[in-house]
C-alpha cells in the first residue's frame, strides 16, 4: 500500500500539532531573522521607487566591468549594471537631460554603437509611490475580503489564524529579499499579492477537513479538538504536498533561468516572490496556521470539556490513528 493512502486512511501519523512549539519556534527564528534583515539591511528598492535613469544597450562582448567603469568615466557614481542576454540595463541616479545625453554618447562610442541604440528613460520616484499606494490598497482589500469570507464560510478564529500565517509569510519573503540584496519592483508586489492567494488556496483546504472533522465531535468523542484537527491535517499532507511541488518546480525553474541566463528581469522579480512564497505558505498552511487554530478553540468551554473527560478516563492521548478516526465518525 503506497505511502499517501496510507497517510490518508490514518495509518500513518505526523504530530503537527503536538509539535506547536517547534513550530512555534522555529517560526519566531524566522521571523526574528527576517526583521532584523528588513531592520539592518532594509529593501534594495528599485529604480521604480526611487527615481533615476535607465541606460539599455546591446553589447554582446562587453563585460560587467567595463560597462561599469564606462559609466564612471563619464562621472556616475554608483552604476547598477544588470544583463539580460547580450543586452544592458544600467540604472543611475538621476541625471540631468544634458549629462544623460552625454553618458549615451560616450556609451554608443566605448562599445561601437549607434546613439540611437542607446535608450535612455528617466522615472521619476512618485510613479513608484503612486504604485507602492495602490498595492497597499490592494493588500488592505485582499485581507478583509479573507476576514469576511473565513468567517461567513469557517468562522472568525479560522479567519484570525489565516491571517496570521499571511503575514508570517509576508514577512519572511521580504527577509530574503532584505538578506539577498534582490531588487524589489513593482513585479515583486505582484509576486507578493500573488502568494498571499496561494498561502489562502492551502489554508482552506486544511481548514474545510478540520470543520468537517470536528463537527462531528460531541460529548461522548472519544478524540479532542486538537486529535481531530491532526487527523484532518494529516488527510490533507499528501494532497498539499502535491499542489505545493507541482507549483514549486516550474517557479523554480524560471528562478534558475531569469537569474543564470537571462539575467536581471521581471522574471527574477516575480519568480523569487513566488518560489519563496509558496514554500513559506505550504509550512505555514500545516505548521503555524492550524496549531493556531487548535490554541484559540482549545479554549472554548465545549472543548475543555472533552479533554477533562479524557483525561480523567485515560483517553485523548496520542495522533491521528485509524481507530480514532473512526471514533469521530461515531463521534
Amino acid at each position: 500500500m503506497g505511502l499517501g493512502r496510507r497517510l490518508y486512511r490514518g495509518e500513518i501519523d505526523v504530530d503537527f500539532v503536538g509539535r506547536w512549539r517547534l513550530w512555534y519556534s522555529l517560526s519566531g527564528l524566522l521571523l526574528a531573522v527576517s526583521l532584523a534583515g528588513l531592520l539592518f539591511n532594509g529593501l534594495k528598492l528599485g529604480v521604480e521607487f526611487t527615481g533615476g535613469s535607465v541606460f539599455s544597450f546591446k553589447a554582446p562582448t562587453a563585460s560587467i566591468e567595463q560597462v561599469r567603469d564606462a559609466f564612471k568615466e563619464e562621472g556616475v557614481h554608483q552604476p547598477i549594471v544588470q544583463t539580460a542576454g547580450e543586452r544592458w540595463r544600467v540604472t543611475t541616479e538621476t541625471l540631468s537631460e544634458g549629462t544623460m545625453n552625454q553618458v549615451q554618447g560616450a556609451i554608443a562610442k566605448d562599445f561601437s554603437v549607434a546613439v540611437d541604440d542607446v535608450d535612455i528613460q528617466s522615472i521619476g520616484a512618485s510613479w513608484g509611490g503612486e504604485v507602492s499606494t495602490k498595492a497597499l490598497w490592494g493588500l488592505g482589500v485582499f485581507m478583509l475580503a479573507i476576514i469576511l469570507y473565513l468567517s461567513m464560510a469557517f468562522e472568525p478564529k479560522m479567519a484570525l489564524a489565516a491571517i496570521v500565517a499571511l503575514f508570517h509569510d509576508l514577512v519572511i519573503t521580504a527577509g530574503v529579499y532584505a538578506w539577498t540584496g534582490f531588487e524589489v519592483t513593482p513585479a515583486t508586489l505582484l509576486g507578493f499579492l500573488t502568494i498571499l492567494g496561494y498561502s489562502l488556496y492551502d489554508a482552506v483546504v486544511v481548514f474545510d477537513m478540520i470543520k468537517e472533522v470536528t463537527a462531528k465531535l460531541g460529548t461522548t468523542s472519544k478524540m479532542t479538538y486538537s486529535m481531530a484537527a491532526n487527523n484532518a491535517l494529516n488527510h490533507t499532507l499528501i494532497r498539499s504536498l502535491n499542489t505545493s511541488l507541482v507549483a514549486i518546480l516550474p517557479v523554480a525553474a524560471i528562478l534558475f533561468i531569469g537569474t543564470t541566463l537571462l539575467g536581471a528581469g521581471t522574471l527574477k522579480d516575480l519568480s523569487l516572490a513566488l518560489f519563496v512564497g509558496m514554500i513559506v505558505g505550504t509550512y505555514s498552511s500545516l505548521c503555524v496556521a492550524t496549531p493556531l487554530l487548535v490554541t484559540l478553540k482549545e479554549r472554548e468551554p465545549k472543548y475543555q470539556a472533552i479533554a477533562r473527560r479524557l483525561a480523567s478516563t485515560g483517553g485523548g492521548k496520542g495522533g491521528s490513528k485509524g481507530s480514532k478516526s473512526a471514533a469521530v465518525a461515531k463521534g
